[in-house]
C-alpha cells in the first residue's frame, strides 16, 4: 500500500489501528520529500529533526488514546507563516536568515493537534506572484509536468501536496495564491472567508485581503484541516457526501468569455452539466464590476503592501544594509534584499497612495460595488454557489515569458473573492487536451465553507478515478 497517497481520514485510521507508527509515517514522507526536492524545489527547508520529534510526541498521544484528527499527520507550511526556531524566509533574500521567536497562531493550533512538520515550502517572494518564479530560492516545478510552473504564490505548498511529500499543506491567499496553484497542480485548495482563520504570525502582504487556507488531496481533507484551524465551532465536513440536489449554481457570464482557454472552459462547463444532471439548477448571471476587479485589487493590495514592507531596512528585521548614513544603509538593504516583483508592487503602491488617493478611493468604491453585486447573485440563488474557471489557462511552461499586463489581468477570476471576503474552493474538474489539470472555482456566501466543500466533494467523486 502506498501510504503517502492516502487521504487524511485513511491515515488517521492506519495510525489509530497501529498499522503504521507516526515515526514510520514521518520517515516515509521525509524520504519522498528529500528524494524529490532537488528537482521540484518545493521546499526551502526540510525539517527532518523537527518532524521526527513531532512524530514521537504524536505517537505518545495515539498510545494514550488522546489522538486528534491531525495527530501524526505530516504537513508542509508556506514559508511566510512563522515557525518558532525554524527559519521563515518569505521566499526573499531580505529574510534569508530570519528565525521567528514564536509560532503563528495556526501553527500553535496544529501543534495542539499533534501534527508533524515536514518542512517550509517555497513561494513567490513575499507572496507576490502567480508562478513561483519570483522566489529568491529558485523556481518550483509542477509535479504534473515538471517543465511547467505550479502556480503561485503558494506553489511550493501545491507542489508538495501533488507530489505526495505531505498529507496537506498551508498556504496564504491574497488574490489567487491558494486556488491557482491548486488548479495548476490538480489538487484542492480552499480560500476561507476573511477572518475565519487567524493571521497572527503570518507575514503581511495586504491586511484586508490576506487569508490562510489549506491545500490537500480532496475537499474533505480541506474541511478536516479547517476544523483544526478555525475557532468558529462549526464542522466544515458536515455536508461531505450529502446530495447536491436542490442547490443552485450561478455562472457569471463575465468569467466564461473567449479569454478563457477552450479546454478550461469546456472542462468547467462539463462539470456544471454533471451537477445539473444530479439536481443542481444552473443559471447565468452577470456581475458587471468583475471587469474592474483587477485594477481595484492591484491598487488596494499594492497600497497595503507599502506599510507592510516599510520596516525592512529600517529595523533589525531583515538584511542589514551597508553605507555611511542611515539612508544609504536602508537603500542598500532594500536594493539587495527585495526582488524585482516586490519592488514593482511597492512602486505601484506608493503611486496609488500619492496625491489625494484618488485611485485608492476609486478602488475601494469598486470593492463596495462588487460586494453589492455578489449579494444580489446570492439573493437569486438562495442555496448554492457561484461556479467559474479558477484560472483562464492551465499551467504554462517555466521558460514561457508571460506578458506582465496580461498576467495581472487574470486576477479578475480570483481576486474578487478576496475583495469581498467570500469563501472559495478550487477543485479539479477535468483535464485539457494535453492532459493538464483544470480547476473549477466554487464561491459561496460568507461563512458558507461547508456548502462549497459539499459541491467540491461531489465534483471530485465524479471526476477523479479511484479513492485513495
Amino acid at each position: 500500500m502506498d501510504i503517502t497517497g492516502l487521504k487524511i481520514k485513511r491515515l488517521r485510521r492506519a495510525l489509530d489501528e497501529k498499522r503504521i507508527g507516526a515515526k514510520e509515517l514521518a520517515r516515509e514522507y521525509l524520504s519522498r520529500a528529500e528524494t524529490q526536492n532537488p528537482e521540484l524545489n518545493a521546499y526551502i527547508t526540510i525539517t527532518r529533526e523537527e518532524a521526527l520529534k513531532n512524530a514521537e510526541r504524536a505517537q505518545e498521544l495515539i498510545d494514550s488514546g488522546g489522538a486528534k484528527p491531525l495527530t501524526g499527520i505530516p504537513a508542509a507550511i508556506k514559508d511566510n507563516i512563522h515557525t518558532e526556531k525554524i527559519r521563515t524566509t518569505c521566499g526573499s533574500k531580505m529574510l534569508e536568515d530570519f528565525i521567528p521567536p514564536r509560532d503563528a497562531e495556526v501553527i500553535e493550533r496544529l501543534k495542539a493537534q499533534g501534527y508533524v512538520l515536514i518542512g517550509k515550502t517555497n513561494m513567490d517572494e513575499f507572496a507576490m506572484g502567480k508562478s513561483n518564479k519570483t522566489s529568491a530560492f529558485g523556481f518550483v516545478r509542477n509535479p504534473r509536468d515538471r517543465d511547467r510552473v505550479p502556480g503561485g504564490s503558494s506553489g511550493g505548498s501545491a507542489s508538495a501536496v501533488a507530489s505526495e511529500t505531505c498529507a496537506f499543506a498551508l498556504g496564504t491567499d491574497t488574490g489567487a495564491s491558494v486556488r491557482q496553484p491548486a488548479s495548476f497542480c490538480g489538487i484542492t485548495g480552499l480560500k476561507p472567508s476573511y477572518g475565519v482563520i487567524s493571521r497572527r504570525g503570518v507575514a503581511e502582504f495586504s491586511r484586508s485581503l490576506d487569508v490562510v487556507g489549506p491545500l490537500a488531496k480532496c475537499a474533505e481533507d480541506c474541511g478536516v484541516v479547517m476544523n483544526a484551524l478555525s475557532d468558529s465551532g462549526g464542522d466544515y465536513t458536515a455536508l461531505i457526501g450529502k446530495s447536491v440536489r436542490g442547490l443552485t449554481a450561478a455562472l457569471p457570464k463575465e468569467l466564461f468569455t473567449d479569454d478563457v482557454n477552450g479546454g478550461v472552459r469546456a472542462a468547467v462547463l462539463n462539470a456544471a452539466k454533471e451537477l445539473e444532471k444530479n439536481g443542481v439548477k444552473l443559471i447565468e448571471v452577470s456581475i458587471p464590476s468583475l471587469l474592474y476587479a483587477t485594477a481595484a485589487f492591484m491598487i488596494i493590495a499594492c497600497a497595503q503592501a507599502v506599510p507592510a514592507l516599510s520596516r525592512f531596512g529600517e529595523s533589525k528585521s531583515g538584511l542589514r544594509g551597508e553605507g555611511a548614513t542611515p539612508d544609504e544603509r536602508v537603500r542598500d538593504s532594500r536594493t539587495r534584499g527585495f526582488g524585482e516583483e516586490v519592488k514593482r508592487r511597492v512602486m505601484l503602491g506608493n503611486f496609488a497612495l500619492s496625491g489625494d488617493d484618488i485611485y485608492l478611493r476609486k478602488a475601494l468604491a469598486v470593492r463596495q460595488r462588487l460586494n453589492r453585486e455578489f449579494d444580489g447573485v446570492f439573493e437569486k440563488i438562495k442555496s448554492g454557489a457561484i461556479i467559474s474557471p479558477t484560472f483562464p489557462c492551465v499551467a504554462y511552461k517555466i521558460d514561457e515569458n508571460q506578458d506582465l499586463a496580461a498576467s495581472y489581468s487574470t486576477s479578475m477570476y480570483t481576486a474578487p473573492m478576496n475583495l469581498t471576503g467570500l469563501p472559495c474552493v478550487s477543485v479539479p474538474c477535468g483535464k485539457d487536451k494535453d492532459g493538464l489539470p483544470v480547476g473549477m472555482s466554487i464561491t459561496g456566501r460568507k461563512f458558507d465553507e461547508a456548502v462549497i466543500l459539499q459541491i467540491a466533494d461531489f465534483c471530485e467523486n465524479g471526476y477523479r478515478s479511484g479513492d485513495k
